[in-house]
């Protein structure tokens, strides 16, 4: 994976085709700053907030580099193109496209208790001018796809779910190397799984991430946004969170 720059954000991303980047990063002299709502909001109205925020912060509307989304369940997969229609019109009318190239990471689930009538936003995270700021980063959440399919499909076993975490943890460490970063950068490892028999999750997680386990994993039961998918993870470094 080959990041690019993005000045006018102040971020490196990785790009990942049409809906979103695999990650973004801090170029030098900036920091990635994360916020998250208490209670989460519709998705355009979260869009109204990034607006008040990048705004009272003095940044621009690129500085927007990665969103956190909760829909309502999973979706077919042209369930999930109708929706990222929407979603990158408004990135598009923001002018954050580069190229055709959307570089703002995302990670969009489903909650298993309570889940919201719309897609509502969860977070996002953006860049401020920071000289001192250290190795900053925000990945996008990635599932158990491989190809066009998906590892292990239908099998939720644990020899199945350690295969497909395997494979997940695979797609991390490589947008973390292609951001430049490592698992010392690494403040905060959300996990996205409804299986809750889950022996097979901390040694397929832990024994990767080596002494920077001592933070532990954030588990959020939820489903990943495309059905048949049963695990995603994302990986952020920061240094400054808000809740809103």
């Amino acid at each position: 994976m080959n990041a690019v720059e993005n000045p006018r954000g102040g971020y490196i991303y990785l790009p990942a085709g049409y809906p979103f980047s695999s990650g973004t990063a801090a170029m030098p002299g900036f920091e990635v700053v994360n916020a998250v709502f208490r209670r989460p909001v519709p998705w355009r109205k979260g869009f109204e907030a990034i607006e008040q925020t990048l705004s009272a912060a003095n940044r621009p509307k690129q500085a927007l580099c990665s969103v956190e989304l909760r829909c309502p369940a999973p979706m077919t997969p042209a369930g999930f193109h109708e929706f990222n229609t929407g979603y990158r019109a408004i990135l598009e009318d923001w002018d954050i496209i580069v190229g055709d190239v959307n570089p703002v990471g995302r990670t969009n689930v489903s909650p298993v208790i309570d889940p919201p009538a719309e897609t509502l936003m969860y977070g996002f995270s953006y860049t401020i001018e920071n000289p001192n700021a250290s190795r900053t980063f925000c990945g996008a959440g990635g599932g158990e796809t491989i190809g066009d399919g998906i590892v292990r499909e239908g099998d939720s076993s644990p020899d199945g779910m350690r295969e497909k975490t395997a494979h997940v943890m695979d797609t991390m460490q490589a947008r973390l190397a292609g951001l430049g970063r490592d698992w010392r950068d690494v403040t905060t490892v959300n996990v996205y799984t409804a299986i809750t028999n889950a022996d097979w999750l901390a040694p397929q997680l832990l024994a990767r991430m080596g002494a920077d386990a001592v933070h532990g994993v954030h588990w959020h039961l939820s489903r990943p946004p495309i059905i048949g998918l049963d695990f995603e993870m994302d990986l952020r470094g920061t240094l400054t969170k808000h809740w809103l």
